[in-house]
């Protein structure tokens, strides 16, 4: 386990290029639009409320388009992310779109030596990051760490619920732990989830779980106050490939294509700093 982050690293950096020039990204329409934001943090206002002013964190930024967005939307964002790859497109974003963003190089644990601790309104969590996290109870111990008083977290991500089923011979199979585990999920795959003719390298990752109840139990630990947990039937990718669909009210968002209400796809929890 201790080679994760270098692992999760090269796998992020072989991508950054890739996700940049996908059309799943669309970085053209955020140079072209100056008010654009993305489908994930569009999909995700109604529950983020006003971001106006907030001094803002947002953990795990990849390439920058979600980071973006909340400067868009008003936040003074900073973006924070363990691969220098991915980085330089944020950075190249945010200058060529006139966006002032600070983007800072670190792992999630190791923000709280790279930011300044208690000194921001929002901790922001977007889709797909809490699974390359080892340790559910460090990733609440660093948002507590980095929260002012009152300060408020934000996170959506993919239900633990979806993260343990995959596709096994033309059928989905209950596949893989819900419940956090100490050793990984190894993959090794040449593919990514953003549409790309870039042909990649088939690197190995570093994967967790993390239940809903120990997600919830590990920010109460460290004194962060439940405000909201709401459950989602989509995500913004395909997971279950041939069995997704596009959700009718939700652009960039699939979910099952038959009875989705089977499915609980994503969630959002929001907690405040005691």
């Amino acid at each position: 386990m201790s080679d994760h982050l270098d692992v999760n690293r090269a796998l992020w950096d072989s991508r950054a290029a890739a996700h940049a020039t996908s059309s799943d990204y669309g970085l053209d329409r955020f140079r072209g639009d100056r008010s654009a934001i993305s489908d994930v943090v569009r999909f995700d206002r109604p529950l983020l409320g006003d971001v106006s002013g907030l001094r803002t964190v947002h953990l795990q930024c990849h390439i920058g388009t979600d980071t973006l967005s909340l400067h868009r939307l008003g936040a003074d964002v900073v973006g924070l992310d363990l691969s220098p790859a991915s980085l330089e497109q944020a950075r190249g974003l945010a200058h060529e779109t006139g966006a002032g963003i600070e983007y800072v190089e670190s792992d999630v644990y190791g923000a709280s030596d790279v930011l300044a601790v208690g000194s921001f309104d929002l901790v922001y969590t977007g889709i797909g990051a809490l699974c390359w996290l080892p340790s559910i109870d460090r990733w609440a111990e660093t948002v507590a760490s980095l929260l002012r008083p009152g300060g408020r977290l934000f996170v959506r991500d993919m239900h633990p619920m979806l993260a343990a089923l995959d596709v096994v011979e033309g059928a989905i199979a209950l596949q893989f732990p819900y419940f956090e585990v100490t050793e990984p999920l190894v993959f090794t795959d040449g593919e990514t989830y953003a549409e790309t003719d870039v042909e990649l390298p088939a690197l190995p990752s570093r994967e967790w779980s993390h239940g809903i109840g120990e997600t919830v139990s590990a920010l109460s630990r460290h004194g962060l106050r439940l405000g909201l947990l709401a459950e989602h039937d989509s995500v913004p990718w395909v997971p279950l490939p041939g069995f997704m669909a596009p959700h009718p009210d939700h652009p960039g968002e699939f979910r099952l294509a038959e009875n989705p209400e089977r499915l609980a796809a994503s969630f959002t929890i929001t907690a405040t700093k005691a």
